[in-house]
């Protein structure tokens, strides 16, 4: 694969296909809960004085955009389908519909992506005008073999990164597939619950972010794995209430 509180009470094997072999995702919790926050402060996003040959620009007076950056991998990204049926585009439709105007999704996937490429970009995607991040990587850091400590620390400090800037998050979990052991499988779960608990009240958390999609053949495109556009219609339609809510939190309607 190119990729408020936490209900623990279940989990579900789906089965999945990826190269010819049969990878599993277990739905540890449901995406229908999730952890409110308390919005930090946004930073400055005046410009330093400076010597200039030109004219100084006069700033905007027109409203500040209100983005939100989708930080992921070939799930996020929408690998084999068009650019307007992947799921970020999908939750743009549903704001503009409701009048968001000013709310602009920006979709930062990029296949084959793990939580340390997502590190080393993630100050790049985070513009003065990002108001909210929202995280849905380490699925890739699973199938390439990374240890557990090392995607927990990887998305740690990417949602830290974010916060220092003042930028809301919201942390969808992954699980791993059943091929890499269960002693792994568990630990892999665990780590997107420990996070959950880590930034309890600051980090909106989504347990798994291919609920009620994976394992599906009919929300899935041919490899099993990437859901085709019912399934990513699904996903759009499971986390747009939850970011219309931290949007209304930190104040970007309109």
């Amino acid at each position: 694969m190119t990729t408020t509180r936490p209900n623990m009470t279940r989990r579900s094997a789906m089965r999945l296909t990826l190269s010819g072999l049969a990878v599993a995702f277990a739905a540890a919790c449901s995406v229908q809960s999730f952890s409110c926050f308390t919005p930090q402060q946004s930073v400055s996003t005046g410009t330093g004085s400076g010597t200039s040959a030109g004219p100084i620009a006069a700033p905007s007076s027109g409203p500040q955009r209100f983005k939100i950056v989708f930080l992921g991998d070939s799930l996020t990204a929408g690998l084999g389908l068009l650019s307007e049926q992947a799921f970020p585009e999908l939750i743009q439709t549903k704001f503009a519909g409701e009048g968001y105007s000013l709310v602009d999704c920006i979709n930062a996937g990029i296949s084959g992506d793990t939580t340390a490429g997502g590190l080393r970009r993630v100050d790049d995607v985070l513009d003065p005008d990002v108001r909210i991040l929202f995280v849905g990587l380490g699925g890739n850091d699973a199938l390439r073999g990374l240890t557990t400590g090392q995607t927990h620390d990887n998305l740690a400090a990417i949602l830290d990164a974010a916060q220092a800037k003042g930028v809301g998050v919201m942390l969808a979990g992954m699980e791993a597939p059943t091929n890499l052991g269960k002693d792994y499988q568990d630990a892999f779960h665990a780590l997107y619950i420990q996070l959950a608990q880590q930034y309890k009240g600051r980090v909106a958390f989504v347990p798994f972010l291919l609920e009620g999609v994976a394992g599906n053949p009919a929300l899935n495109q041919a490899d099993g794995i990437h859901p085709n556009e019912h399934g990513a219609q699904i996903i759009a339609d499971a986390l747009y209430p939850r970011l219309r809510t931290l949007v209304d939190q930190i104040g970007g309607g309109g």
